[in-house]
């Protein structure tokens, strides 16, 4: 049975529920990844895990270093970075769309800067590089510290 997520009053919208929810799911997740990306990258966190590290070893003898001890730190180890790449993807994502926004801002604003710079990050690794040796070219006759203007 589907629950009407609807306010009083307001009229049916074909996916509008599915579209809303999404997006909580996106908040939710996006806060999450946020939060233990932020933690995970702490001092404590690393304490911590060589604190797990070393706890594992020195109860070795007492397991007799038997196959369920090593699978313990192997299963752990694998969960936690399994997860992580995951958490760290979504930071990187969103670090680099927030750095191109803010890129892309400044050459709208810088009146000599060339527009068709801001979608670079669209372009193929060859065309970049064809792009970067023009730029190296143009800049072989200044002198040091000096900036060729954009044409």
């Amino acid at each position: 049975m589907a629950i009407d997520m609807r306010r009083k009053g307001e009229p049916a919208t074909p996916g509008r529920g599915r579209r809303s929810c999404r997006m909580a799911q996106e908040r939710l997740f996006t806060g999450i990844a946020k939060g233990a990306a932020r933690q995970a990258g702490r001092p404590w966190a690393f304490m911590l895990a060589l604190g797990i590290v070393v706890v594992w070893g020195i109860t070795g003898p007492v397991f007799g270093y038997s196959d369920t001890w090593q699978l313990v730190i192997n299963t752990g180890t694998t969960i936690v970075t399994f997860l992580m790449v995951f958490l760290i993807q979504n930071a990187q994502n969103r670090d680099t769309e927030a750095l191109h926004i803010k890129l892309d801002e400044l050459i709208r604003a810088t009146h000599r800067a060339r527009n068709s710079f801001m979608s670079l990050e669209d372009l193929s690794e060859n065309e970049l590089a064809q792009i970067r040796r023009q730029l190296e070219q143009m800049q072989e006759g200044c002198k040091p510290g000096e900036v060729q203007p954009a044409g």
